[in-house]
């Protein structure tokens, strides 16, 4: 757990001593050393206090060691910063590697994504996933697979394995195509985004199904995205009835209007 140092770092970043922090926090100057000294361990209430006085994540504080950013990035970190409004803050990725530092395809499955919506950011976590290679996928770029569930993506059946690329920059999520996006109240789900975030901070999620209505989602809702890339399935995709019946009503006009030929050339 790297809290104790981090909060350290954050406060000499701010120019602020020790008796600075705890007035603001109130809570005495031997309790705050005794956190950033790593003699006294803070609850759930003390995290929320250190993560918004920083404006840094209780998952940052804890799980990210700070010093290893530079000044850039660790101004990236304020959710206030305009560049988290427009989706463009530094994501500090929870990744696994194999033995020649190449980076794995995680597979979060059905029963994973539950603790995938908590843990995305633990590398404890992230490193008990089931890991594969796809050879034909760019080795300079990350690469995770989810599980699907539900009928909203069809012609894409269910339990099928989507495998998506990730995203770090949201502005350059492009509109119609399929991303996996894990939000904060759903988990994760599987849509075709409109990108709205530089109008109005938000995206606009659909379905391949034509039941499900489109709906907004604000981007401090949003957790991660994955662009779509490909798919695993073992069903055969059921064949598109409506497109079928189309077409044979056409063969039959055009049986029809053949007749019709024959019969004025008689």
């Amino acid at each position: 757990m790297y809290f104790q140092n981090n909060i350290k770092l954050l406060r000499k970043r701010k120019g602020r001593t020790q008796d600075d922090v705890a007035f603001v926090l109130e809570m005495k100057r031997s309790t705050l050393s005794g956190y950033e000294n790593g003699v006294a361990q803070p609850n759930l209430n003390v995290l929320m206090q250190f993560s918004e006085y920083y404006s840094v994540s209780i998952d940052m504080l804890v799980k990210v060691d700070l010093s290893l950013l530079s000044e850039q990035q660790l101004s990236q970190l304020d959710p206030h910063n305009e560049t988290f409004i427009n989706g463009m803050q530094l994501r500090v990725l929870a990744t696994t590697v194999d033995e020649e530092n190449e980076e794995n395809i995680e597979l979060v499955s059905e029963k994973a994504k539950a603790g995938y919506a908590a843990g995305y950011a633990d590398p404890d976590y992230i490193k008990v996933l089931p890991t594969f290679k796809l050879p034909f996928l760019s080795k300079q770029k990350k690469y995770r697979t989810f599980q699907i569930s539900g009928d909203s993506m069809l012609p894409i059946p269910n339990g099928s394995y989507v495998t998506c690329e990730y995203v770090q920059d949201w502005n350059h999520i492009r509109n119609h195509h399929a991303y996996v996006v894990l939000t904060k109240e759903e988990g994760v789900v599987f849509k075709v985004l409109e990108n709205k975030i530089k109008e109005s901070g938000k995206l606009i999620l659909h379905s391949l199904n034509s039941l499900y209505l489109p709906y907004e989602l604000e981007v401090n809702e949003i957790k991660e995205v994955w662009k779509f890339v490909n798919y695993i399935s073992s069903e055969v995709p059921e064949s598109n009835k409506e497109k079928d019946r189309l077409a044979e009503e056409v063969q039959q006009l055009k049986q029809q209007v053949k007749a019709i030929q024959m019969k004025l050339n008689l």
